[in-house]
């Protein structure tokens, strides 16, 4: 299944120019807390994938067959564990490709680290994203408040559960 989905994109190197894009995204409400801020702001605060060398080490772009990107990825580092955080180019969510997306990042992130347990935090509220994980094959472990741009917010951690075959 992971395979099948992998085959469908590619996970490569997050540019400059796939940044500026991911800039300019805008989520209709109320997803459009994902939006980021302009480019030339999180350059001048080398926040996230400004800073080059985060960039550079968690940071892909997932692009189509066609060389299209769809949206990116974060693989973040943790002690035994890979934190995926991901965003999908607002225009193609909702649009059935998100199980195929997701499944082709856990790919990735088992071929990386493959020891490594695989996760990610959703906010409670987005019910679409979670059925897309759970679609995926992540399991809820975790319930918890963190705190967002915008305030205290609750968040479900899942994890990667593997099928049985």
């Amino acid at each position: 299944m992971l395979a099948q989905a992998a085959s469908m994109f590619e996970i490569i190197p997050l540019t400059e120019a796939h940044c500026r894009d991911i800039c300019t995204w805008s989520y209709p409400m109320p997803y459009h807390t994902y939006d980021w801020q302009p480019w030339e702001t999180m350059l001048a605060l080398q926040e996230e994938f400004a800073d080059e060398q985060l960039r550079e080490e968690q940071y892909r772009a997932v692009v189509d067959k066609n060389g299209m990107m769809w949206g990116f990825v974060q693989f973040f580092p943790m002690v035994g564990v890979t934190r995926i955080g991901l965003g999908m180019r607002p225009e193609l969510c909702g649009q059935g490709h998100g199980v195929a997306f997701v499944q082709a990042i856990t790919a990735e992130a088992r071929r990386r680290t493959p020891a490594h347990e695989i996760d990610l935090e959703v906010l409670a509220w987005n019910v679409r994203a979670y059925r897309v994980y759970q679609q995926a094959g992540y399991v809820q472990t975790d319930t918890y408040t963190k705190m967002t741009p915008t305030g205290k917010e609750l968040f479900y951690c899942m994890v990667w559960k593997p099928k049985k075959t």
